[in-house]
C-alpha cells in the first residue's frame, strides 16, 4: 500500500510547526511529508510503523522521523474510544535547517542527526525526559523565545546518547513512486489550485473516476469528504494570510477560493471559532504583547 502525502502547511512566517492531535485523527494512516518530524507519545500505547520497521510504542516515548519516510502510529484503545491527545508533533523543513547550519557553522553538530533520522530514531527515556518539557513550550512561545527553544531542543537530540535507529540501513523512501499513486496526485492537484473554483466531479475527472466512485474514495483515504478537506485546506491558506499579510479579508476570501464572503465567514468561524477580522486582530495583540515582553 501506496503512503500517502500529508500536506504540513507551515505557515509562512514560521520555521517550524508545533501542535497536538488525539486519537483518532485524519494524519493517523501511513503516510510521509518531504518536512523532519518529531513525534512525542503523551497517551496511550500501539504498534508503530517507521520505513521498514514496526514496533510498539508507549506514553512519554520521541521519535523523528526524516523526510519523506513513510510512518504511522496505530493507538490500541477499547473499542476505539477518541483519545484527545495522543502526543505532541514538531515539524521542519530540512532546507530552513541546512541554512542555519551554513550561516552558523557551530550548528554542525546537527547534521549527524539528520542523516540518522532518514532512518527514524527512537530517542531513550532520559532524551524524551528533557526535551518533552521544550515541547510543551513550543507550543505557546513566539518570536524569539520560539527560536531559542526549538535550537534547545535540537541540542538535546544531537547529543542524546543510547538512541536507536528503526529502519534498516538500506530503506531508502521513494517519494516519486508515493507520489504516482492516484490519492496523492489529487491530494497535490488541490493544494496548487486552491484558489481555482474545484468541484468533487472536477477531481474525480482528473483522477478518471465516476463521481460517486470517486466520493468513496477519497473518503476512505483521508477519512473526511471532499468539501470538507478542501474547505480545511483553504481555511488554512486564509489563516496564513491574515497573519503575514495586510490584504482585506475579502481578498483574503477570493484568493483562497471562496466565491461569497459570507460562506468564508461560515466556515472559518466553523474551523477557528472566531471571525477572520478578529482571528487577525487576536494575532496582532500576541505579537504586540511579545514585543513588548
Amino acid at each position: 500500500m501506496s503512503p500517502y502525502l500529508e500536506l504540513v502547511g507551515i505557515q509562512q512566517q514560521e520555521s517550524f510547526k508545533v501542535w497536538t492531535h488525539g486519537y483518532p485523527y485524519e494524519t493517523v494512516r501511513w503516510h510521509f511529508h518531504p518536512e523532519y518530524e518529531l513525534n512525542l507519545v503523551t497517551h496511550t500505547s500501539g504498534r508503530f510503523y517507521v520505513g521498514d520497521h514496526t514496533g510498539t510504542f508507549e506514553p512519554g516515548q520521541l521519535y523523528m522521523v526524516g523526510p519523506n519516510v513513510p510512518h504511522n502510529w496505530i493507538s490500541e484503545v477499547p473499542d476505539n474510544q477518541p483519545v484527545p491527545e495522543r502526543c505532541r508533533v514538531l515539524q521542519f523543513s530540512g532546507k530552513s535547517i541546512m541554512g542555519g547550519i551554513e550561516a552558523f557553522p557551530e550548528l554542525g553538530q546537527l547534521e549527524r542527526l539528520l542523516v540518522d533520522a532518514q532512518r527514524g530514531i527512537l530517542f531513550s527515556n532520559a532524551t524524551s525526559t528533557k526535551a518533552a518539557p521544550l515541547m510543551e513550550e513550543l507550543l505557546h512561545a513566539k518570536g524569539f523565545q520560539r527560536v531559542h527553544k526549538f535550537l534547545s531542543l535540537l541540542e538535546i537530540l544531537a547529543t542524546a546518547h543510547d538512541s536507536t535507529l528503526l529502519a534498516t540501513p538500506t530503506f531508502r523512501p521513494d517519494p516519486q513512486g508515493y507520489q504516482s499513486s492516484t490519492i496523492n496526485q489529487v491530494l497535490s492537484y488541490l493544494a496548487e489550485h486552491l484558489d481555482e473554483q474545484l468541484s468533487e466531479a472536477d477531481l474525480a475527472r482528473y483522477a478518471g473516476m465516476e463521481a460517486s466512485a470517486f466520493s468513496r474514495f477519497f473518503r476512505r483515504h483521508t477519512d473526511v469528504p471532499f468539501i470538507q478537506y478542501l474547505n480545511r485546506l483553504r481555511i488554512n491558506k486564509a489563516c496564513e494570510m491574515l497573519i503575514s499579510s495586510d490584504t482585506p479579508v475579502t481578498d483574503v476570501c477570493y484568493a483562497c477560493g471562496f466565491s461569497n464572503v459570507s460562506n468564508f465567514n461560515r466556515q472559518f468561524l466553523a474551523q477557528k471559532t472566531m471571525p477572520p477580522s478578529k482571528f487577525r486582530q487576536y494575532y496582532r495583540l500576541n505579537d504586540d504583547c511579545e514585543a513588548l515582553g
